[in-house]
């Protein structure tokens, strides 16, 4: 299973101050509730997810490339210009770079070749099955 995220800005606690959330109003309060929301619907979705993978042994089959660090225009999803288009590639290219995971050195570059690579040989089994 590939899951593709859109990216979100997780970072609350680097995005919010005590000092600008005490002077929102609930428009300001309802914007970011849904944003939390939307981050902890993304994290949780992976966690369960990840969690059947591993119960059944099969974790190198699932991998999710989230950007969770967004900032600025590219939050925005009706953004289509050609700017943030560009910025979106940046952010894309970075994520390749990241790590996976806190405990894994693997990139997400390498684990996107290795997951291409598995889809590839498990279509060729079936392939080959078939003509059978």
């Amino acid at each position: 299973l590939l899951s593709l995220g859109t990216g979100t800005n997780s970072e609350f606690d680097k995005t919010y101050t005590a000092e600008e959330a005490a002077k929102w109003g609930p428009l300001r309060w309802m914007l970011a509730i849904q944003q939390m929301t939307n981050a902890a619907s993304s994290y949780m979705t992976d966690y369960y997810i990840s969690t059947v993978f591993q119960a059944r042994h099969s974790q190198n089959n699932y991998l999710r490339v989230q950007e969770n660090a967004l900032t600025g225009t590219t939050t925005e999803m009706d953004d289509a210009s050609e700017a943030n288009m560009e910025l979106l590639v940046q952010v894309g290219e970075t994520l390749l770079k990241k790590p996976v995971s806190k405990d894994s050195p693997e990139t997400y570059e390498e684990a996107l070749k290795r997951f291409a690579k598995l889809l590839s040989n498990r279509k060729k089994l079936r392939a080959n099955k078939a003509s059978y």
